[in-house]
């Protein structure tokens, strides 16, 4: 079978990765790009015999080698050198879609030039005369509107012809005058700079020059997207309405949607699933300790995770519909005001955005920061922001002691992360990076309705890291936790309280007992949540459940409810959660950190500043709420 290579090429926010969803459906695998941390996607379809390797390329605004994404995009197609490029335009933004169209063409690449989004180039007032823009740049012109899958099948049938289909209209006179123009512009260039101001001024004349015959356009035309950003990034309603989302977004993963199907979830592990491995071990005469592994440490463990699948999944789910609407573009100009105060701008808020989701792709994303005293900035202060692994204890500890008020308390924590980060970046910005601002510059896509395919890809990308590290690093961690709860230093079967887990709990513990958790069980919950936010919640359900659960499976979740309600109090369960918010990253951060900054200094302070935080503003509000008399 013959393989063709076919790479999707654009600007950011073109429905390139639509229309990579729309080609390879479930035919896909994400990866990294060999030696950088930026995001691979490859999908394969076979047609008329042939495998079809398709490559979402990242987006790019031009081919000049300035980022990191402009110099993946240069060497894969100079070392690759695909057999056809598919060039995604956004014909509502075409004038600057096409300088990346013009420097694909010069070098020579097999290329399809696909207008898409022609249903919001029509509402902006533009009609696009394809044919005149086929004749101006040699290569064959479709038109898509990838959220309808409209033009989808004529994308489609391109792959068929593959590279051929890119050399039908080849030899364009008008295409050919223009590179002999810009053939003389680099001859006679003095100081041999390829991409001098008199190269880029004539493409931007050949580009202005092709849409002055086929591109009408209606000047007075206000679209939906200008209406409505005058009231959402509004100087003054901006902040409320973007804290009124949040509210609802956390409504609907606790109250409204999550929970319920949570609900549902842990009675199931801990009734049915755990009585049938309860009567399967019994029926075999499975030793004590294997029923005890099996019952208290995997289940008990990793169930007590699992359970919060459903508010993952939802929390994903919203963060990936607001993406896709182009809200969250706004919530960084928004917080650009904010951000500038503290010396960065509204574009470093974006990486914090990711942060919701997961803080290493979080800390990756800083790379897209022009200025390096702001990318390490905006690297050290990311971990700040709530990231999925810590929803589960949230989400455990609210439901214990703020029954009702979930999604208000969740709420305060995610902007607790906000301003603490804030703060952090102003105090960097005055002893360790300083230095003026960068101006903001950032491109405001318009408002659309996300398809429902390419929300369900996201969410699924995001979310079944949970249910990897739940497998992976999850079980192993409850195993071991298990494992060291049942027995002491001789290696003797030992209760709880005089195991090697107590032990090692009893030397944390004494560090928190000005805080109000100066228990062993939560300084070993503290341990493990530096290898993973979520172990947090499996230690929890292992110390806790470990005496009983073998006997009481069914009532394993109020076991654990109730064990955990007589350590705590609301109040210094509400600093628990500030400390779990603000403390020590997991160690996939902390390896992101050396990744990124390149240096063990750097990425040590980076690791233990927030633990040395955490402890200081976590026991500010156990301590100040007992003089509030809130104890």
């Amino acid at each position: 079978m013959s393989v063709i290579t076919v790479a999707l090429a654009g600007n950011p926010n073109t429905g390139k990765s639509t229309i990579f969803n729309a080609l390879t459906g479930a035919r896909q695998h994400i990866g990294n790009w060999p030696g950088v941390t930026v995001e691979k996607k490859v999908g394969k379809v076979s047609k008329g015999g042939r495998q079809i390797n398709i490559i979402d390329l990242p987006g790019t605004y031009s081919l000049n080698e300035y980022s990191l994404e402009e110099k993946i995009v240069n060497d894969y197609l100079l070392r690759e050198k695909p057999d056809l490029v598919i060039n995604i335009v956004d014909a509502s933004n075409i004038e600057r879609n096409l300088y990346l169209t013009l420097q694909l063409l010069e070098k020579n690449v097999p290329t399809v030039v696909n207008l898409n989004m022609m249903d919001e180039a029509k509402i902006k007032g533009y009609e696009v005369n394809i044919e005149t823009l086929g004749e101006y740049l040699g290569v064959p012109v479709i038109s898509t509107v990838a959220t309808s899958k409209k033009g989808i099948s004529q994308l489609t049938d391109l792959l068929d012809a593959a590279s051929e289909a890119a050399s039908t209209k080849t030899g364009s006179r008008l295409w050919a005058e223009y590179l002999e123009e810009l053939a003389r512009l680099k001859k006679s260039h003095k100081d041999g700079d390829p991409e001098g101001e008199e190269i880029i001024e004539a493409r931007y004349h050949y580009i202005n020059k092709m849409l002055d015959k086929a591109l009408v356009k209606d000047e007075e035309k206000v679209t939906f997207s200008e209406r409505l950003d005058e009231i959402i990034t509004h100087r003054v309603l901006g902040i409320p309405i973007f804290l009124g989302i949040m509210y609802l977004m956390f409504q609907l993963t606790f109250a409204w949607v999550g929970q319920p199907v949570s609900d549902w979830l842990d009675g199931f592990v801990n009734g049915p699933l755990a009585e049938t491995a309860d009567g399967a071990l019994a029926a075999v005469g499975a030793a004590k300790w294997l029923h005890s592994l099996v019952i208290d440490g995997i289940i008990g463990g990793v169930g007590s995770v699992i359970v919060f699948v459903p508010l993952i999944f939802t929390l994903f789910l919203l963060i990936s519909i607001l993406d896709g609407t182009g809200y969250m573009a706004r919530v960084a100009f928004i917080m650009d005001r904010a951000m500038r105060r503290i010396g960065l701008s509204g574009k470093a808020f974006l990486p914090m955005l990711i942060g919701f989701g997961c803080n290493v792709p979080a800390v990756m994303g800083c790379r897209a920061l022009d200025s390096e005293k702001d990318r390490r900035i905006a690297i050290m202060i990311a971990p700040f922001m709530s990231c999925g692994a810590r929803l589960p204890v949230y989400a455990l500890f609210a439901a214990i002691f703020f029954p009702g008020s979930e999604s208000v308390v969740t709420l305060s924590l995610y902007l607790l992360g906000i301003f603490i980060a804030i703060i952090m970046a102003l105090v960097f910005k005055n002893t360790l990076f300083k230095g003026a601002a960068e101006p903001f510059l950032m491109e405001m896509p318009p408002y659309r309705i996300p398809t429902l395919q390419t929300v369900l890809l996201q969410t699924w990308e995001k979310g079944k890291g949970f249910l990897v590290r739940a497998g992976t690093i999850i079980f192993s961690m409850s195993v071991i936790i298990w494992l060291l709860s049942s027995y002491n230093f001789s290696g003797a079967a030992e209760e709880i309280n005089e195991s090697l887990l107590a032990a090692i709990g009893g030397i944390i513990a004494p560090i928190f007992a000005l805080h109000g958790f100066g228990s062993w069980e939560t300084g070993v919950a503290v341990l493990t949540g530096i290898l993973a936010k979520e172990a947090v919640v499996s230690t929890l359900g292992v110390v806790y459940g470990v005496a009983e659960l073998a006997e009481e499976a069914v009532e394993a979740a109020t076991q654990l409810q109730a064990s955990i309600g007589a350590v705590f109090t609301g109040l210094s369960a509400y600093a628990f959660l500030v400390f779990t918010l603000l403390y020590t990253p997991c160690m996939a951060v902390i390896g992101t950190f050396k990744k990124e900054l390149g240096s063990w200094k750097w990425t040590l302070f980076s690791a233990l500043y927030p633990f040395v935080l955490a402890w200081l503003i976590s026991l500010l509000v156990y301590r100040g709420g007992l003089l509030l008399g809130l104890g």
